[in-house]
């Protein structure tokens, strides 16, 4: 139990900005875990997901549900994201590829990535505003854990690209670890009241299709993962599952 809470402790201080400390212990006891990953996606997708609860207009409750989401997780996806958008746009071999992840300076290709993920999030969340906020709740939970299940398809299928903090993850896990986290996420399932489970589905299976498509495109492209594919596939999975969940919501 000591090992699983240090596991739990090591993987909110690596996917949140919540002030719970680190220490070389607890990053251990995550590594070893990685499904403390898909647990950490309860949290965060529950305490963002509260801002549809808020009496205001949809338009402000989009507005807290993102200020609510990146001030507890921080930009460090957000900016793997926008760098993965740079590869996708560069011309040249892995070798180049990689140059430009590196490189702080985001061209075209990541504004462009960021801002259409941003309106793929923001428009899926408004159509739940004011709406169904239980729901709402439900489908933002379902879509976080989907998310972080879609991160630990990469450092459990991937090979490292290049030293690094991604490295760290990815030499240290392998795929005997996937059935653990796909067990992880099945309570966000079960979260579903009559009638949406389908909506919840969608939004939990968004963020293991993102992972597979991220990570065939960075082994074929960048010769391997590193830490910005990692948190690209985290934004990609949230933004389209929330979108496909409330879709499915909507449609069925």
């Amino acid at each position: 139990m000591f090992k699983l809470l240090a596991a739990l402790h090591g993987a909110v201080g690596f996917l949140t900005r919540l002030p719970v400390g680190g220490g070389t212990e607890r990053w251990d006891a995550f590594r070893r875990r990685p499904y403390t990953i898909v647990l950490v996606g309860y949290l965060i997708g529950a305490i963002a997901g509260a801002a549809f609860f808020l009496p205001l207009q949809p338009t402000t409750v989009v507005a807290a549900y993102l200020i609510a989401l990146y001030a507890l997780t921080g930009l460090t996806h957000a900016d793997g994201l926008s760098d993965l958008g740079d590869a996708l746009a560069v011309h040249g071999d892995s070798e180049r590829r990689r140059e430009v992840l590196k490189d702080s300076a985001t061209g075209v290709g990541g504004v462009l990535l960021l801002g259409v993920s941003l309106i793929v999030l923001t428009l899926g969340a408004l159509a739940f505003a004011g709406i169904d906020s239980m729901t709402a709740l439900r489908v933002a939970i379902a879509a976080e854990v989907g998310a972080k299940l879609g991160m630990v398809v990469v450092v459990c299928y991937g090979r490292s690209a290049h030293e690094g903090l991604g490295s760290q993850l990815v030499d240290r896990i392998d795929s005997t670890h996937m059935p653990a986290a796909l067990l992880a996420a099945v309570p966000a399932l079960l979260l579903a009241p009559g009638g949406s489970s389908t909506a919840l589905l969608g939004a939990l299976a968004a963020g293991p299709l993102a992972g597979v498509l991220t990570l065939t495109w960075a082994h074929s492209r960048l010769g391997g993962v590193n830490g910005d594919v990692i948190g690209a596939t985290n934004e990609i999975g949230r933004a389209v599952g929330l979108h496909l969940g409330v879709s499915l919501w909507i449609l069925l």
